[in-house]
C-alpha cells in the first residue's frame, strides 16, 4: 500500500481531536452524564463516580450532576459521602422530596434512628408516603421509643392496610405489653382483606394462646396446618392448646413434631415428659429420658457456679462461720476441681476449729496438686507440720 493511502486515516483522527477541542462544554457534560449511568447501570459505580467528579468544582451548583454523583455514592455503599452530596441538593432544592428521602435512608442505614425519625417528621408534613410512615415507625422502634412507633405503624396501616410486616411490627410491640385485645383487633382489620395470610394468622393465634384462650388459638394454629404450614411455632402452640386443651394424645404428637425441628428448647423437653406422664406412660423407658434432656439443657455454666460457691464462702470465712464456709468451698471445687486453693481453705478452716485430722487430709490433697515451691505449697507443708505435732500431744 503507498504511503497516500494512510492519508485518510491520518485526516480522520485530526478531526476527530479538532472536534473534540471544538466540543462545547456542556456537550461534554451531557456525555460525560450519559457515560456515568451507562457504568452505573453494570456496577461500575467507582468509574461512574470518576467520569462524573471532574464536573463537579467549587463554587458551582450543578443539580444534575450532583444528584448523579450522590446516587452512586449511595449505591456504592459510602453513605458519608451521599449523605453530603445530597445535603448540598437539599440546600439548593429544598422541596425535592427526592433529597430528603434519599438522606432518610442514609441515615437508616448508617443506625442514626433519630435522624431518620427527623427526617421521616419532616418529609411527612408535605406528602403523607406510607413507606415513608412505616420507616418512620422503624426508626422510633429502633431507637427504643415504642409508643411513638406505634402510633406511626397505625398511621402506615391506615394508608395502606395490606402491610403485612408493618401489622408483625406493631403486633410485637402490643404482645410485649400484653395487649393482646389490641393484637387481636389489629389482626381482625388485617384478616377481613386477607383471611389466610401466614404471617398474620400465626400473630392471632399466639395473641389467643397467650390471653389463655386454648380453644381460639387451638382453631387457628389447626387451620394453618391444615393449609400446610409446618414449622417450629405451628407444632409448638398447636401442640400446647391441645394440651391445654386435654386433648393429650394430639399434644404429645404435636410437641414431637416441633422437637423434631429444634431440639433446644428445655421446656419443650419437660413438655412432652409431662404430657407423655399424664398419659401415663412408662416413667423409666418413657418419661424419664425426656426430662433428664430437660436437666441436661439447663445445667448451669460449671465455672460460674464455682465463682457463685466461692463468693458465698469467702464471705463465711470473713465471719468464721467456718461450717458454712467449707460447705460452700467444697461445692466450689465439686465445680472447678482446678480451683485447688478450695482444698487449702477448708484445711484451715478445720484447722481453726482444731478438727486436725479432717484438715491434715485437705492439706494433704492440696499438696498432691500444687506447684511445689510456691507460697501456697511451703504454707500447706508448715500447716501439716503444725498439725503432726498438735495430733502427737492428743495422743
Amino acid at each position: 500500500m503507498k504511503r497516500t493511502a494512510y492519508l485518510p486515516f491520518v485526516l480522520a483522527a485530526v478531526m476527530t481531536v479538532v472536534t473534540a477541542a471544538a466540543q462545547p462544554a456542556d456537550s461534554l457534560r451531557r456525555e460525560a452524564l450519559a457515560q456515568a449511568r451507562y457504568l452505573k447501570s453494570i456496577f461500575k459505580t467507582d468509574a461512574a463516580i470518576e467520569r462524573i467528579s471532574a464536573f463537579v468544582t467549587p463554587g458551582t451548583m450543578d443539580e444534575e450532576v450532583l444528584a448523579e454523583l450522590a446516587d452512586c455514592h449511595f449505591i456504592n455503599g459510602d453513605y458519608e459521602a451521599a449523605a453530603g452530596t445530597y445535603q448540598l441538593l437539599s440546600l439548593k432544592a429544598p422541596d425535592n422530596l427526592l433529597y430528603q428521602v434519599k438522606q432518610m435512608q442514609i441515615a437508616f442505614r448508617m443506625k442514626d434512628y433519630r435522624a431518620t425519625a427527623a427526617f421521616g417528621q419532616q418529609i411527612l408534613a408535605q406528602d403523607s408516603i406510607p413507606a415513608v410512615v412505616a420507616l418512620t415507625g422503624d426508626a422510633f422502634n429502633l431507637a427504643g421509643q415504642s409508643d411513638s412507633a406505634l402510633v406511626y405503624y397505625q398511621h402506615a396501616l391506615a394508608l395502606k392496610p395490606l402491610n403485612e410486616t408493618v401489622v408483625s411490627k406493631a403486633a410485637n410491640i402490643l404482645l410485649a405489653d400484653k395487649d393482646y385485645d389490641s393484637v387481636i383487633a389489629l389482626t381482625d382489620d388485617y384478616l377481613a382483606y386477607d383471611p389466610e395470610n401466614f404471617t398474620v394468622l400465626p400473630i392471632r393465634g399466639l395473641a389467643y394462646y397467650l390471653k389463655s384462650e386454648y380453644d381460639s388459638s387451638y382453631v387457628i394454629f389447626q387451620h394453618l396446618e391444615d393449609l400446610g404450614v409446618d414449622n417450629y411455632p405451628l407444632h409448638y402452640y398447636l401442640g400446647q392448646s391441645l394440651w391445654h386443651t386435654n386433648v393429650t394424645y394430639a399434644a404429645e404428637r404435636e410437641l414431637q413434631r416441633a422437637w423434631a425441628i429444634d431440639s433446644s428448647d428445655a421446656n419443650l423437653a419437660w413438655a412432652i415428659g409431662a404430657v407423655k406422664s399424664e398419659m401415663y406412660r412408662p416413667f423409666e423407658k418413657q418419661v424419664k429420658p425426656w426430662l433428664d434432656k430437660a436437666s441436661d439443657m439447663i445445667r448451669p455454666d460449671s465455672a460460674f457456679v464455682s465463682r457463685i460457691h466461692q463468693q458465698y464462702g469467702t464471705g463465711y470465712y470473713g465471719m468464721e462461720r467456718f461450717d458454712e464456709a467449707i460447705a460452700h468451698y467444697q461445692e466450689a471445687y465439686r465445680y472447678n476441681p482446678s480451683f485447688i486453693q478450695a482444698l487449702s481453705t477448708i484445711a484451715y478452716c478445720y484447722e481453726r476449729q482444731k478438727k486436725y485430722r479432717q484438715a491434715l487430709e485437705y492439706y494433704e490433697k492440696y499438696l498432691k496438686l500444687a506447684r511445689p515451691g510456691s507460697r501456697g505449697y511451703e504454707f500447706a507443708q508448715k500447716s501439716i507440720e503444725y498439725i503432726k505435732g498438735e495430733l502427737f500431744m492428743e495422743e
